[in-house]
């Protein structure tokens, strides 16, 4: 088949899944090309995979970005020079919208295939966005050929939030295995642990949203030192990003905390972990909390949203009431307290990841749905 992604180029979870589905894809013997305003963050080079960046000529006349113009015109211009089967949107605003413009245009082109259009629905496009343009985000999806979404809990959410009537498919989130897999590196770990300073190593991977309340983050960690002479390692950027490394300093963690940026290589950082820490308000999959577990680190997370379609609790991690901040450092506590119970723990994660969530599992089911509306 011959398939057009769109997605956002962010480290958000969106754009990550849409990018190795692509990925994926390609691999399997597809045509892909991966629209966006800029490469995706895990974007890499692949037979069969190509890269369309989305131009919004900068006019004086408009003071905003013209981002869902530039999308629908670059999914037409695609179309006419390659013929589409597939435009897959990941996240409903503004890619389900540019899908259907584009798809009106081409039908009305001759000589153009008109593309099938299929809606990925990730979370805070229904859950955020959704309540601001909850007419256009409704009509998008409606309008799609179908529509999945990455857990059961987001499927209910659309429904109950949208009033959409039509079928969704849960298709989840996943990893590929291969590569998603624990990976010691003793080097990184002695830098973590300052040359054994510390004990153990708490870790938290997220874009620093609000959403993902960071600030959390510290409190319970703040409890576990007053236990565990452990150590806390932020990967990621965002907006919260930088009154947390101030807060931290008031606070005098010093060296304990390390805010290490975006990073490519989170499996050498996972892998160099003891225990993941995820106290989100709202969690429509938790894909950092599935790369965790596929490196065999305990996730301790809010018990939110689609992460108990992830996580079992007590057996591939733990699962606490949101405000539970006293029962998220018990926990993170017992786990770091108890080496054995840990890696037991870890690698039932894994093998639930293997079983449930690596990309020959689901990738399939994505293949199905096209082939679905392409009958």
């Amino acid at each position: 088949m011959r398939i057009a992604i769109l997605c956002y180029a962010s480290v958000g979870g969106s754009g990550v899944v849409a990018t190795e589905l692509a990925y994926a894809l390609a691999g399997r013997g597809h045509h892909v090309h991966v629209l966006s305003r800029e490469r995706p963050f895990r974007w890499r080079d692949a037979p069969r995979l190509s890269f369309v960046r989305v131009e919004m000529p900068d006019y004086p006349l408009f003071r905003e970005p013209q981002y869902l113009l530039g999308l629908t015109n670059a999914i037409v211009g695609l179309a006419r020079e390659h013929p589409i089967d597939i435009v897959h949107a990941h996240y409903a605003v503004p890619h389900a919208t540019a899908a259907y413009l584009a798809r009106e245009i081409l039908a009305r082109t001759p000589g153009v295939r008109r593309p099938k259009t299929v809606t990925t629905l990730h979370g805070t496009d229904i859950t955020l966005v959704g309540s601001s343009y909850e007419a256009v985000v409704a009509f998008s999806i409606e309008q799609s050929d179908a529509v999945t979404a990455v857990s059961s809990s987001l499927e209910r959410d659309t429904i109950s939030t949208l009033g959409i009537a039509r079928q969704i498919h849960v298709i989840p989130n996943f990893l590929d295995c291969a590569e998603w897999t624990r990976t010691p590196d003793a080097a990184l770990r002695r830098w973590v642990c300052d040359n054994g300073r510390y004990d153990g190593v708490v870790v938290h991977v997220s874009n620093f949203r609000p959403v993902k309340r960071v600030d959390v983050v510290l409190d319970v960690f703040r409890r576990i030192r007053e236990r565990v002479n452990a150590a806390l390692v932020l990967v990621g950027a965002g907006p919260d990003r930088a009154p947390l490394e101030q807060r931290a300093a008031d606070e005098g963690f010093g060296e304990a905390v390390k805010f290490v940026g975006e990073r490519q290589d989170l499996v050498r950082w996972l892998s160099s972990s003891d225990v993941f820490l995820l106290p989100s308000a709202q969690e429509s999959f938790g894909l950092a909390a599935l790369e965790a577990m596929a490196c065999e680190v305990p996730v301790v997370a809010s018990r939110v949203g689609g992460l108990p379609e992830v996580i079992e609790d007590g057996v591939t991690g733990f699962l606490c009431p949101l405000d539970a901040v006293d029962l998220m450092a018990a926990r993170a506590i017992e786990l770091l307290r108890d080496p054995d119970s840990r890696a037991r723990m870890g690698r039932t994660a894994a093998e639930h990841v293997r079983v449930h969530f690596c990309s020959d599992v689901v990738v399939p089911q994505y293949e199905a749905c096209y082939g679905r509306v392409l009958v």
